[in-house]
């Protein structure tokens, strides 16, 4: 929820600027360390080195541009919203272009000499990575302080659909909006409250708002399931900025359409429509396609020996081969054989096809420890070198669900429209295995409508930690 922001955040925002120029000081001053002082160091410390004075300078200058691109691109924004891990991608974006720019800046104001270029070389792992363990711990201090801080944005929901249930779910997820929903109103008097709302949190039905104002300490109302006349909508409105309340509006066409809306002229007439998606672009399915074969191929060569000693397991602890083949549903629906390890047992479907469940008894003993460590998925990197999938998008359907859910689910078939992935926004939200399809493909689309390179980053690394559902 929105929070007017105090001198509090002000002198937040003061303190991880101040933290971030020190862990920017002495990344560059072990960088400097590790190019002419360190133990592999081969300069001549006789000739060319530049003075103490001349090399805080040069870092001194570093700082300010780091500094102001991280504030450019909102780094130092409080109250904090979402977890460190989702700022992650943009923190390194940021590193990268403040390197760029100091370059620029030093040849500007004619440095002379230059920071070295090899010990630069070098600041490109140490200041992020000093960077990243700066934040850490100052992100540990202030989710510390926040979930200990005072509620302060009550909110009252109207609705009852699964958008309501959701969003109370996400408003006190985060410590940060230190909100808390006082209660739910329903649109109509005569529906069925959902199970999921206790009864402590069902204030009534929306004529009786005023009332229900009078009796609750609110501060935030938001309009869930669009069940409203105008008239009624307008009201509302009108009653919120009377009782100086932040109102909110989840739009009728969130139910369908998550991505932008784009206004357009044909021969003058204007047409509203579904905007552009980031892989419509040429330049953005090269860039996907370049950073998949790459991470694809080391992702292959690193992992290697552990799926070597995982095949040799399997091999001795079941009978049947080691790989497992399974016809799965991609790009434009163009099926192809997905290649996974082997975790069941070989006549695991002679009944049919079927959702893996929890304690499944068709797991073998190492299969159990393979799906839970997502081991039994790194074959699928061949699968992204030889083009049937991406590093990250939907995960890939059996031909035979597909066909089910394509007419029992809205937009179903739009996460056919790009290549499918190893992992996905979905599956490292726990939505895997026998989870609600339709509630994994809002999250599909969302990934789809809003794909950056940043976002496959981030995706990768909460994969590492995901373990929600994988049996």
């Amino acid at each position: 929820m929105h929070q007017r922001q105090s001198y509090a955040h002000l002198i937040s925002s003061f303190i991880a600027a101040v933290a971030d120029a020190l862990a920017i000081f002495f990344g560059l001053q072990f960088a400097l360390w590790l190019r002419f002082s360190g133990p592999f160091s081969t300069v001549d410390l006789t000739k060319g080195i530049p003075t103490p004075d001349h090399l805080f300078d040069l870092k001194l200058l570093a700082v300010v541009v780091f500094v102001l691109v991280f504030r450019q691109l909102g780094l130092y924004q409080r109250p904090h919203r979402g977890r460190l891990e989702d700022k992650i991608p943009r923190i390194l974006r940021a590193n990268l272009i403040a390197f760029v720019l100091y370059l620029a800046a030093e040849a500007a104001l004619r440095m002379d000499p230059e920071f070295s270029r090899l010990a630069l070389g070098l600041g490109v792992v140490t200041v992020p990575a000093l960077v990243l363990l700066e934040r850490w711990i100052i992100f540990r201090i202030e989710l510390h302080r926040a979930r200990h801080a005072e509620v302060v944005n009550h909110v009252l929901i109207i609705g009852t659909d699964p958008t309501a249930l959701r969003l109370k779910k996400a408003v006190e997820g985060d410590p940060f909006l230190r909100s808390r929903v006082a209660g739910f109103l329903k649109i109509e008097e005569g529906e069925p409250w959902p199970e999921a709302i206790p009864d402590a949190l069902r204030l009534g039905h929306a004529p009786e708002i005023e009332t229900v104002l009078e009796a609750h300490d609110i501060d935030h109302i938001v309009l869930s399931d669009i069940g409203f006349e105008r008239e009624q909508l307008l009201s509302l409105v009108l009653l919120c900025e009377q009782r100086y309340l932040q109102f909110y509006l989840v739009p009728d066409l969130f139910r369908v359409l998550t991505s932008d809306v784009e206004m357009q002229q044909i021969a003058g007439i204007p047409v509203m429509g579904m905007g552009q998606w980031p892989l419509d672009k040429i330049g953005a399915r090269i860039l996907k396609r370049g950073f998949d074969v790459g991470f694809s191929f080391f992702a292959l060569l690193l992992t290697g020996p552990v799926l070597l000693l995982a095949a040799l397991l399997i091999k001795l602890t079941s009978p049947g081969p080691v790989f497992f083949l399974q016809e799965r549903c991609g790009e434009k629906g163009r099926c192809f054989n997905i290649f996974k390890l082997r975790t069941m047992r070989v006549d695991a479907e002679e009944t049919g096809p079927g959702w893996t469940t929890p304690d499944d008894p068709r797991r073998t003993r190492v299969g159990i420890f393979l799906r839970k460590w997502n081991i039994d998925e790194l074959p699928q990197f061949a699968n992204v070198l030889l083009g049937h999938m991406s590093v990250v998008g939907p995960r890939p359907e059996r031909p035979v669900y597909v066909e089910q859910f394509k007419d029992e689910i809205e937009r179903y078939m739009r996460r056919h429209v790009y290549k499918p992935g190893i992992t996905g926004w979905a599956q490292v939200h726990g939505l895997r295995g026998d989870t609600s399809i339709a509630e994994r493909i809002t999250y599909d689309l969302f990934y789809l409508e809003h794909w950056s390179l940043g976002l496959d980053l981030k995706i990768i690394i909460k994969t590492l930690a995901s373990r929600e559902n994988a049996y």
